[in-house]
């Protein structure tokens, strides 16, 4: 039987974050996932995260879900943050983060054939999801071609759940965002 699935390129942060979502949507979509997130710093702490959600990837979907790595030069997130570096967790400087990944999950969803695009990131408490969804849209539409399925995973236990599958993975689970900053900003709050 021939798989009628829309294609999805679907951004993931983490690999804690990639797992509820995966659930989710694996049985309705033909799945690929983008690991794009040069934001991550430092290199060690990007490794940890990339290996991590490729390993938990191939481990529960095998080649039914293919993972893709977006540039990880973090000289991306630097650019778009400069100036930004003092704003509070949740404040412009994600908002920028935000829609420098989203613009460039977009921009790998057009380029490859992909029918729509969307994002893991919801799945956190911290996250506005209505803020995401709205850069996710404006991602889209400055593509033309190609659509969001807006989300807001966190929904229906949607992080319990990422905890709890998580540990049954052994996955690593962070201890901040993903920048330098905030992870300056979560060693000021232990």
């Amino acid at each position: 039987m021939k798989n009628t699935h829309l294609k999805l390129l679907l951004h993931v942060c983490c690999g804690p974050c990639s797992t509820t979502v995966l659930e989710r949507l694996f049985h309705n979509y033909d799945i690929t996932v983008f690991f794009f997130n040069p934001n991550i710093g430092p290199a060690e702490e990007y490794e940890l995260r990339r290996d991590e959600s490729k390993r938990f990837i191939e481990q529960a979907y095998g080649p039914d879900v293919k993972f893709i790595e977006g540039n990880p030069d973090p000289g991306l997130f630097y650019h778009i943050a400069r100036g930004l570096e003092k704003e509070p967790e949740g404040g412009r400087r994600c908002q920028a983060c935000f829609r420098l990944r989203l613009e460039e999950t977009a921009r790998y969803a057009q380029e490859n054939q992909f029918d729509l695009f969307c994002t893991t990131l919801t799945v956190s408490p911290h996250k506005d999801a209505m803020l995401i969804n709205r850069i996710g849209e404006e991602a889209a539409e400055k593509m033309g071609s190609i659509s969001y399925l807006p989300s807001d995973f966190k929904k229906q236990n949607g992080f319990c759940r990422s905890v709890e599958i998580s540990k049954e993975n052994g996955l690593y689970r962070q201890k901040y965002c993903g920048c330098v900053f905030s992870m300056e900003h979560s060693v000021h709050l232990q």
